[in-house]
């Protein structure tokens, strides 16, 4: 596994050793032990997975404090545009937000640590987005940013996603009660 650090602090971008042969490829898209070696010592209690359409946006979830989740996201079929938003008042990065494209052919993962809003556009239809979280959904802590703030000038590449009703709803970045 390959680990990339990024300039937010904890976030990660990973890359597993990819095993391939006439037959297709196989990897480990987690092993604790290899994680916990790698000073990545998480625990997850949580799976979750998302089929989305292409021009789909999802996001940018987070939940306060004291249910903050870690998430590790991968794409199992298709690709999005994968973002996550420093929310952290200490941070160095807050306010700025990570951008990355995660695929089915490029299997990366990245490591999203508790202080971070999240959020993607599929670029394919049928996208399949997985993520393991270290704490449980709690719905009474999660809030949801405005994807399109102007102040967080985030390109998402596409100028009319397909958003939920409650993703229509998120919030400006600066009216968001962060608890932390």
């Amino acid at each position: 596994m390959k680990v990339e650090k990024t300039e937010f602090d904890g976030l990660l971008i990973l890359q597993p050793k990819i095993f391939k042969d006439e037959r297709g490829f196989f990897f480990e898209s987690w092993n604790k032990s290899l994680f916990k070696s790698l000073g990545l010592n998480m625990s997850f209690i949580q799976d979750n997975q998302s089929v989305s359409k292409k021009n789909v946006l999802r996001g940018l979830h987070f939940q306060n404090h004291p249910n903050g989740q870690g998430k590790l996201v991968r794409v199992t079929k298709g690709s999005v545009i994968d973002v996550a938003l420093d929310i952290r008042k200490e941070s160095k990065t807050y306010g700025k937000h990570f951008k990355y494209k995660l695929s089915d052919k490029n299997a990366t993962m990245i490591w999203i640590p508790y202080g971070f809003a999240h959020g993607f556009i599929a670029l394919e239809d049928q996208t399949v987005f997985q993520y393991k979280c270290d704490a449980f959904y709690h719905k009474e802590s999660e809030e949801c940013i405005a994807w399109n703030d102007p102040s967080l000038g985030i390109d998402w590449g596409i100028k009319n996603p397909i958003v939920s009703s409650k993703d229509l709803e998120g919030k400006l970045f600066k009216d968001v009660h962060l608890i932390y």
